[in-house]
């Protein structure tokens, strides 16, 4: 494995030091200091494999986070879940003051890339990039969090703040509304959020993101001789599934920020569908008209009403049954929408102050429709919210799932000044 060093890099400091504090310039200081370390640390919780499943692996990685928490003063606990939910459970870290905003910061400690899979370790590709399972999404974003709090502690900049950090165990795969209730109740003790999903460069950050939900398509319809389809054994199960797909893309297509993409579909004689494994079977011949169809999707928007509203007009396309089939369609709640709200926006407005105070120009916000589901969602009508604050790269959820190495400094230094505004 080629091992390159990373450069210490102050970026944007000697243009513009007159727009940042004496302790602001120590804190970049110190994180620049700290890199190497930071590196080291990121290269170990990315070489352990805690794919959403992978228990032991997750509570492993949490355990290394926990430790570092507590070198900063932080409480930390673990937060357990029932095991009919099969989830490895969630990390807190805690600090309790009286000064500024009481801060409420997000990561995951899951990975997408289960036990099962090849590993792919941490591997520095050049002076820029490093790739790894997880490196980007979110284990670069956990590490950020840790190294912006590190400096900030060095400088006794975290005396008397009031911070929950909160590590989620099952982000890629939610063991469901159960493994968030906690989660909910500790965000609702505080003033914002902060998330660090992956960060889309140095220009951006999220103040919105759609939410996502699933819904069941089941068809019904008369069987027999295919010679008699079209009359008097109707159009078959295929046929009335076709129609609704049709009519879904016809229908709700073009609005903005809504999706609903049918991600399987069997049709036949018969079918079976596994839940566990999300296998499905089927069972038909050319010459049998098909008795039944399943079709799943997922279903995206933006606001809860923009989400109500689609589910509504679904409802009414699928009621108008062809001749002698019948359909039905379920709905499951996943993640709720981010709305982008003013409130964010402000914290955006303060990301972008500290960015042009670096040096480093305007911070806009993603568009939405750019941004999958994230836990910061189910907190987002509480309070102001902000995310995409984490490590950027390229790949993620992929075997090519890379870090910009060259970014990553500055994005910790972003943060910490961040969480140091913010705390005054």
């Amino acid at each position: 494995m080629k091992r390159l060093l990373f450069p210490l890099l102050f970026v944007g400091l000697s243009a513009s030091a007159q727009s940042l504090s004496k302790p602001e310039t120590r804190v970049i200081a110190t994180i620049q200091n700290q890199l190497p370390e930071t590196f080291q640390f990121l290269e170990k919780v990315v070489n352990i494999n805690s794919g959403t499943l992978n228990k032991e692996g997750v509570r492993t990685v949490g355990k290394l986070m926990a430790d570092e928490f507590e070198k900063l003063g932080f409480k930390t606990e673990w937060v357990s879940l029932p095991d009919s939910l099969n989830r490895a459970g969630h990390l807190v870290a805690t600090r309790q003051g009286k000064k500024g905003k009481k801060l409420f910061l997000i990561g995951h400690l899951d990975t997408v890339f289960e036990k099962s899979l090849p590993m792919e370790p941490f591997t520095r590709i050049n002076d820029s990039t490093a790739t790894g399972q997880g490196v980007n999404d979110m284990k670069g974003g956990d590490v950020l969090v840790i190294a912006a709090l590190k400096a900030l502690h060095a400088q006794k900049l975290l005396d008397d703040t009031s911070i929950t950090v909160y590590f989620t165990g099952d982000e890629e795969s939610s063991g469901g509304a159960e493994s968030r209730t906690d989660f909910i109740e500790r965000a609702r003790q505080c003033d914002l959020a902060l998330a660090f999903e992956s960060a889309q460069g140095l220009q951006k950050v999220t103040t919105g993101r759609r939410g996502s939900s699933s819904w069941t398509l089941t068809v019904k319809a008369r069987t027999g001789h295919s010679s008699r389809i079209f009359n008097e054994l109707g159009y078959g199960a295929i046929y009335e599934a076709a129609r609704i797909l049709t009519e879904f893309r016809r229908t709700l297509g073009q609005e903005e920020y809504l999706t609903f993409n049918p991600g399987l579909i069997v049709g036949g004689s018969e079918v079976y569908y596994d839940n566990q494994t999300a296998r499905a079977e089927t069972v038909g011949k050319t010459n049998i008209i098909a008795g039944s169809a399943l079709v799943k999707g997922d279903l995206r928007f933006l606001t809860e009403a923009q989400k109500e509203k689609a589910r509504a007009r679904m409802r009414e396309i699928v009621d108008k049954s062809l001749p002698l089939t019948k359909a039905a369609i379920s709905f499951n709640d996943g993640i709720p929408g981010m709305e982008p709200t003013p409130a964010n926006d402000g914290l955006r407005q303060q990301v972008d102050k500290i960015s042009r105070d670096m040096g480093l120009g305007p911070v806009v916000a993603v568009d939405p429709s750019q941004r999958g589901a994230g836990d910061v969602s189910f907190i987002a009508q509480y309070m102001p919210c902000l995310d995409g604050l984490g490590a950027s790269g390229k790949g993620a959820h992929s075997i090519e799932e890379s870090l910009n190495t060259k970014e990553y400094p500055l994005l910790i230094q972003r943060a910490a000044l961040l969480i140091y505004r913010l705390t005054r």
